[in-house]
């Protein structure tokens, strides 16, 4: 996904945030199935991603669509999600299939404490996935055409016993609609968007010189109040940097560095 698509997903996990402190994973499971469905009728998925049309007008033929089928908050996604432009088709689905997927990440983190939920969730997917890639009549059971989604999500649980609901949410969804794909493949993309949480819980910290129990112990307080949780520090030593600190958490970097400032000061005076 790029160019306006890549922005159009963004804006929408933007405003998707705020609904995730209390989310469930219903809302997940509505959004998948609205995906499915819009995956099976290609003619309405065009019609929702046609640029000549108004947002509004494709907004309203969703709440046609499933208006009191789903929750409010998931129509009110899905809404949102066709107002906004996309290149193709196709990326209309894979960012719900995202949002979806992010809701259920975010009630595995909320778990908790810190990224506890998070590493269960990841633990499991990879369970799934190490399962199926060791045992080739799974495999062809998995993407057997013949083969009813009940009997591939019945086979999937068995695979895992003891997985999370979070993580059989995702599991199901990838043996019974993986979209082309294979069900580990998929597996693996929500794999991919676990770890982007778990890092939102992780600041990378980079000095000079390593810091003294009195010194972690401020920046430990000092980012976890500013982050408004509680974050794991992976500190690390770079005596290239001369001086100053460089923290990155998730998709923030905080660089007060000597080298990085001395680079900002010679760009100021070449101008």
């Amino acid at each position: 996904m790029a160019g306006i698509s890549s922005e159009s997903l963004a804006a929408a996990q933007g405003q998707l945030e705020a609904r995730l402190p209390t989310a469930a994973l219903g809302l997940a499971e509505e959004l998948f199935g609205i995906l499915g469905l819009l995956d099976g009728q290609t003619g309405l998925l065009r019609a929702l991603t046609d640029p000549a049309r108004d947002g509004h007008e494709k907004a309203a033929l969703v709440s046609k669509l499933v208006g009191g089928k789903v929750s409010a908050d998931a129509e009110q996604i899905v809404a949102s999600l066709v107002e906004s432009r996309w290149r193709a088709p196709r990326d209309l689905g894979d960012a719900l299939e995202t949002l979806a997927a992010t809701v259920v990440s975010a009630v595995a983190e909320n778990k908790g404490p810190g990224t506890a939920g998070l590493e269960e969730l990841e633990g499991d997917l990879f369970r799934f996935n190490q399962t199926v890639a060791s045992n080739h009549d799974v495999q062809r059971a998995l993407s057997n055409p013949r083969a009813t989604a009940d009997a591939r999500a019945e086979l999937a649980q068995k695979l895992v016993p003891g997985a999370s609901d979070a993580a059989m949410v995702l599991i199901r969804q990838a043996v019974t609609a993986p979209r082309g794909l294979r069900p580990t493949a998929l597996v693996t993309r929500f794999l991919e968007l676990v770890a982007g949480r778990q890092q939102r819980w992780i600041a990378e910290v980079v000095t000079s010189r390593p810091l003294t129990e009195e010194q972690f112990a401020r920046l430990q307080a000092s980012l976890n109040s500013l982050y408004g949780r509680e974050l794991k520090i992976n500190a690390a030593v770079d005596p290239s940097i001369v001086g100053g600190i460089r923290v990155t958490v998730g998709d923030e970097v905080v660089d007060s560095t000597v080298v990085t400032r001395m680079s900002e000061l010679r760009r100021k005076l070449a101008v």
